[in-house]
Formats: C-alpha cells, sequence, structure tokens
C-alpha cells in the first residue's frame, strides 16, 4: 500500500440535478479495501444510462417522462436509484471498471493482485447471493470507478485473458450482462425471431451480438444515419427506429409480420405498437424505458395471444462469468465509439445524453 496515494482524481456526485451536480477532485481520499476487497488501480470506465438516470433521479416514481439527462423538478430520494436502495451524496459513480487489483483485504484473494479486471456491477450479499433485495449496483448505491482508484468485493471481479485494451474492456459490463440477462429471462434460443430497439446503443448494439450467438434470427430497430454502424454488428434485418407500419416493415424485411421476442430498451409511445407484433406464445422483455416509462396496454393482447412479460434488472450471478468467456473466445467484440479523459467528464456526458454515438462511451482517469 506505500505505493499508493493517499489522495486521488474522482468525479463526485453531489446530489440529484444537472451536471453542475458532478465535480471534478484532485484530491479526494483513496479508497482503502475492506476486508473482503481488493483496491483497482482503473485504466478506464465505461459510461451508461444509469450514470444519467441515477444523477437526474429519473429512476424516482415521481417521474413519469422520457430521460433527458436534465434535472427534474421534485423526486424522492429513496427510489432514485436502478438497485434496491436509496441513493446518499456524495457518491462516486462509474460501474464498467477495467484495471489493475494493486492491494487486497485480509479475507480477499491475494492472487488477483497484479491482474487486469473488469468489474461485476450487481454487488452481492455473497452468504445469500440469488435474493434480489439484497443487491446493490455498483457507482449507485456505493462508490464506483469515475476515479482513479476503487474498492469492490474481490467475487465480484474477473480476470480477463485477452489482447482487448482496457477502453474496449470497459465496454462490456454493464450493458452486456443486462442484455445476457434479458436475452435469458425470455427463453430465446436458436431459430427465435427477435426484435431488438435502440439497437445503436450499448445494451442494443449488445443484444444484437448476443442473441446471433444464440443463433436467433435478430432485427435491430434504429434510425437511418446509424444503420451503416449497425450493420457491421451482422444483425439478420435492420428497419428503422419506428417505423409507422411495423407489420409491413416487418414482412417486407423477413417474409413475417409477427416476432417471438421484443427486447426493449425504449418503451414509451411506441410500445402498443411492438405489442401488437409479438406471435402468440411469445415475450417481451425491457430492461429500460429511455422514450418514457408509462406505457399504453391493451390487455386483451397480453392475455388473448397468451404472452409473457419480463422486466430485467439483477442478473444471475454467472452471467458476468458466462460474459467473461465470450469476451475470451472472441464470440463477441466491443463496440468503443470514443474515450475522453476524466476532467472532460461533463463534456463526455453531453456525447452520451446526444446519442449520436453507436456503442459506448468511455471515460479514462
Amino acid at each position: 500500500m506505500t505505493d499508493i496515494p493517499k489522495s486521488m482524481n474522482a468525479i463526485v456526485l453531489t446530489g440529484h440535478g444537472g451536471l453542475d451536480k458532478l465535480e471534478y477532485h484532485d484530491d479526494w481520499p483513496t479508497p482503502q479495501p475492506g476486508a473482503h476487497q481488493v483496491l483497482i488501480k482503473v485504466h478506464a470506465t465505461g459510461m451508461n444510462n444509469t450514470d444519467v438516470n441515477t444523477r437526474s433521479g429519473w429512476y424516482s416514481k415521481d417521474v413519469t417522462e422520457a430521460t433527458t439527462g436534465g434535472a427534474y423538478d421534485a423526486i424522492t430520494d429513496d427510489d432514485g436509484t436502478w438497485g434496491g436502495s436509496g441513493i446518499t451524496f456524495p457518491r462516486i459513480q462509474g460501474a464498467d471498471v477495467c484495471g489493475t487489483v494493486v492491494a487486497a483485504g485480509s479475507n480477499a484473494d491475494q492472487t488477483l493482485i497484479g491482474k487486469r479486471v473488469i468489474t461485476d456491477n450487481w454487488v452481492r450479499d455473497w452468504d445469500d447471493p440469488l435474493n434480489r433485495d439484497k443487491a446493490r449496483y455498483y457507482g449507485s448505491e456505493l462508490d464506483g470507478g469515475f476515479a482513479e482508484y476503487c474498492v469492490i468485493d474481490f467475487r465480484n471481479v474477473g480476470a480477463v485473458d485477452t489482447d482487448l485494451k482496457d477502453a474496449e474492456l470497459a465496454t462490456f459490463s454493464c450493458s452486456y450482462t443486462t442484455a445476457e440477462g434479458m436475452l435469458s429471462r425470455a427463453g430465446v434460443k436458436s431459430g427465435d425471431r427477435v426484435l431488438i430497439t435502440g439497437a445503436s446503443g450499448g445494451v442494443g448494439s449488445a443484444l444484437i451480438q448476443l442473441a446471433n450467438r444464440r443463433g436467433a434470427t435478430t432485427i435491430a430497430m434504429a434510425s437511418a444515419a446509424k444503420h451503416a454502424d449497425v450493420a457491421a454488428l451482422n444483425p439478420a434485418h435492420i428497419l428503422d427506429r419506428a417505423p409507422d407500419d411495423l407489420a409491413a416493415a416487418l414482412y417486407d424485411a423477413t417474409g413475417d409480420d409477427k416476432v417471438d421476442v421484443v427486447a426493449d430498451i425504449v418503451a414509451g409511445p411506441y410500445f402498443p405498437t411492438l405489442i401488437e407484433q409479438i406471435a402468440r406464445g411469445g415475450h417481451y422483455v425491457t430492461s429500460g424505458a429511455i422514450a418514457g416509462p408509462i406505457v399504453d396496454l391493451d390487455v386483451r393482447t397480453l392475455y388473448l395471444q397468451d404472452l409473457t412479460f419480463h422486466g430485467s434488472t439483477v442478473v444471475e450471478p454467472h452471467i458476468f462469468r458466462d460474459l467473461i468467456t465470450y469476451i475470451e473466445a472472441g464470440e463477441i467484440r466491443p463496440i468503443l465509439a470514443a474515450t475522453f479523459p476524466l476532467k472532460d467528464f461533463h463534456a463526455a456526458q453531453e456525447a452520451f445524453i446526444a446519442k449520436k454515438h453507436t456503442g459506448n462511451i468511455v471515460v479514462i482517469p
């Protein structure tokens, strides 16, 4: 521990609100690992929707509008996070850490020291790991990686044997575990027709790759300006972001106006259109609502078509370990849109909110 500085650079969230609530500090105390924790020297940290939504307080039930990245007039602190408990301030956000373990607590795995790792962001009660109510999200209910150093339970890191760069590795954990959790929850299998909304984003681009890996027929929805980028991910078909006649667009592209699974991270006004195109006995799975959380549902479509709806947030512990095997086998690849230095964090989050990119944005401390 003698080579580790007592203070570090960090982006500190001081409360719910706009970008002004994110402060750059060059003298923030370096965290010390607890008995079951490791200390990571951060090389890169990916940016995700949860960073923006936690900062703005969008997860609060008081908010009913689409995500904008701006502040909201009134929110409830105790439900303003992705996990099950309320957020406290100050908070260092950032879940998708890639870094090197430089120290370990007395009860942690000492062999991790010196290894390059990525983080599993659902921090669990490891005596009761399947209890979702006890899971907390890294960088939300506890400090994360938008800093030079961070600490996390040693059971929440995984060493990765790969030639990928640090910034590339920092694109995986949140988006790809979220996507794999969605596909697992919906039971996606070979031959299924999977319609993916928001396909140019971090989770959407992960959904394409991971559904392809399962042998599904992927149908990606994205704005026309991003079709070339999305095509590089090899979906079977690409549609516009929100076709006026989705049934016709599906039929023209695939020869069938129905799909087996809708994997949705958008929701909002287009939700009823999506639901109508699910085949009898099909599945809808969601892990986001960037176009708005309040939707219209004709319940007759749900029960008369024998549909199954899935919410997907806290994934099972094996999904992170599975993800590492996919990375090491080269079965999935990173989609790195841009990198920003930590001191330019406001610009990085503004670029992320603008959604003009394809894939993931990463911050380099």
